[in-house]
């Protein structure tokens, strides 16, 4: 085991895996709602994870969040730029098609295509062949020593029920008139969807024709999306749900306290940062006109060392966060003690303002979800205040993810100045952050799609093809580092903290929390 897979394992916590007894009825709440069911749709840990149960990847991560066999039984690189992938026979879709190679080929060309949030999940130039109906090659333009390591939310598809059900063009985020597969599913997992009412209530069911042997002990699951943590604690205080999450901080000795009930806490992989406008020629939401004063690094930094991320650690996130210089997990990257954040200096702040050309600062329009992340909406209200005494105003637009992703993402147009963001990198490598949020793109998102920002850097671009293709650890490691020291010393990014995980379970489930934040179903047993 090398050092990052023991860091990785470090993280994830483990509350029971207990053996299959009898057959129960799981009810758990989330803060946000499950929307879309396009797999497609949304690149978003919770609605990826909900997802999960239902449809499956060529490949898996276990409780230990290592990378197993799932639709594909093994793999091979059988060229330096081809890897085959064998296929697990006799896997049944819900609605008792077979799965095959087509399946996988229609997939690929699928989540590729407009509308599509997971577009990085398949480099764009590799191609797909069907050798036979249980084998396909992925034919590369080069080395890629990381290709399968987000596969496991590439959920693959049923090619003749999407094309059956007139879906195959990809619900995206932005859509308001949804296609059948944003309403229905017709996954291989272990879980059939029964019902889906959008910000109601989601029901699964056992599939009793999984693949694979089920060591869990649930006949049915239910999701009911609670935004209220007030609402969404006393729900599992009362008996009403047998799991919620997140559970605000404040509230884990309550609940610790009670009988019945237990406060899961640990470290998450997930990193909360600030990101600006650096793209346009004009803010879309500021009163500066005729420029764009986040194109100037002076500006970026006096933002950064306004911010005084020990009182948001302490004040915000009661402790229950672990402050960040780069944009990745200190157990995702070697090198991350080697970063220290900007000192927070307000004075420092003011002058670099002024040192830009304004000295009496200005406003700026903010956008933030108030369901997503662990005290979202806090964050960034203290954030306005902080930014508020150097002189920056605020106009904070806080809205439930649906509305705010919608806004923000490639599929709105990225309508945003200044907004808050969290990413967890599904590889779980550096290579995932770089090429999604640290290279140039385009108005329409080609390059890296969640840069919403639009910063462009040719050094870290180039950085980045070196490190997809580079098989020396030491020396990849050391192209990351270059890589985010030059985001650092430009101050693209306002990295705040990885969030730590707070779930709220009652005494009689055992189940798994892993630390990229991801439920799933397999794991839970209910005693």
């Amino acid at each position: 085991m090398n050092t990052k897979t023991k860091l990785i394992a470090a993280a994830v916590a483990t509350f029971g895996v207990a053996s299959a007894a009898q057959a129960e009825t799981l009810k758990f709440a989330f803060q946000g709602t499950l929307n879309a069911l396009d797999p497609y749709s949304l690149n978003e840990t919770f609605t990826l994870s909900a997802l999960g149960n239902t449809y499956e990847g060529l490949t898996r991560r276990g409780a230990d969040l290592q990378i197993e066999p799932g639709l594909a039984e093994r793999w091979e690189v059988v060229e330096p730029n081809r890897w085959r992938f064998y296929l697990r026979q006799g896997v049944k879709f819900h609605n008792g098609s077979d799965f095959t190679a087509e399946d996988v080929a229609f997939s690929v060309d699928r989540v590729r295509s407009e509308g599509s949030d997971l577009t990085t999940r398949v480099p764009g130039d590799a191609t797909v062949e069907i050798v036979d109906d249980y084998t396909v090659d992925f034919v590369l333009t080069g080395p890629n020593p990381i290709l399968h390591y987000e596969w496991d939310t590439f959920y693959i598809m049923d090619k003749e029920w999407t094309e059956a059900n007139d879906a195959v063009k990809v619900t995206s985020a932005s859509d308001t008139t949804p296609n059948y597969a944003a309403l229905n599913a017709n996954g291989t997992g272990p879980f059939k969807l029964v019902s889906h009412e959008p910000g109601v209530k989601t029901v699964y069911e056992k599939n009793d024709g999984w693949w694979d042997s089920a060591t869990h002990n649930l006949t049915t699951v239910e999701f009911t999306p609670i935004g209220s943590d007030a609402t969404r604690v006393a729900a599992l205080l009362s008996g009403e749900m047998d799991m919620v999450y997140p559970i605000p901080i404040q509230d884990i000795k309550r609940i610790n306290d009670s009988d019945g009930t237990v406060a899961l806490t640990g470290p998450e992989l997930r990193t909360i940062f600030l990101g600006m406008d650096q793209m346009r020629d004009e803010l879309l939401y500021s009163d500066v006109k005729g420029k764009n004063p986040f194109k100037d690094d002076k500006v970026r930094k006096a933002f950064y060392q306004a911010i005084n991320i020990e009182a948001i650690k302490q004040k915000v996130m009661r402790n229950l966060a672990t402050p960040s210089a780069i944009m990745i997990s200190p157990f995702l990257f070697s090198k991350s003690d080697e970063f220290e954040r900007y000192p927070y200096d307000p004075q420092a702040a003011m002058d670099l303002l002024a040192e830009a050309g304004y000295p009496d600062g200005f406003s700026v329009g903010m956008d933030c979800p108030n369901d997503r992340y662990v005290n979202d909406e806090a964050i960034c209200q203290a954030v306005a205040a902080m930014l508020a005494r150097v002189g920056v105003k605020v106009d904070l637009n806080a809205q439930p993810k649906a509305k705010y992703f919608a806004k923000i993402l490639a599929s709105g147009g990225y309508d945003t100045s200044f907004y808050l963001l969290g990413w967890t990198p599904g590889s779980f490598d550096s290579f995932n952050v770089l090429s999604n949020l640290m290279n140039c793109r385009d108005e329409a998102g080609k390059g890296s799609p969640f840069n919403n920002g639009g910063w462009c850097d040719a050094k870290v671009d180039e950085l980045t093809q070196q490190i997809l293709v580079e098989n020396d650890p030491a020396k990849r490691d050391e192209m990351i580092a270059e890589a985010y020291k030059i985001s650092h010393d430009n101050a693209y990014y306002i990295p705040l903290h990885q969030q730590g995980l707070a779930w709220g379970v009652a005494d009689n489930i055992d189940l798994v929390q892993r630390a990229d934040n991801q439920f799933h179903f397999r794991f839970v047993t209910k005693n």
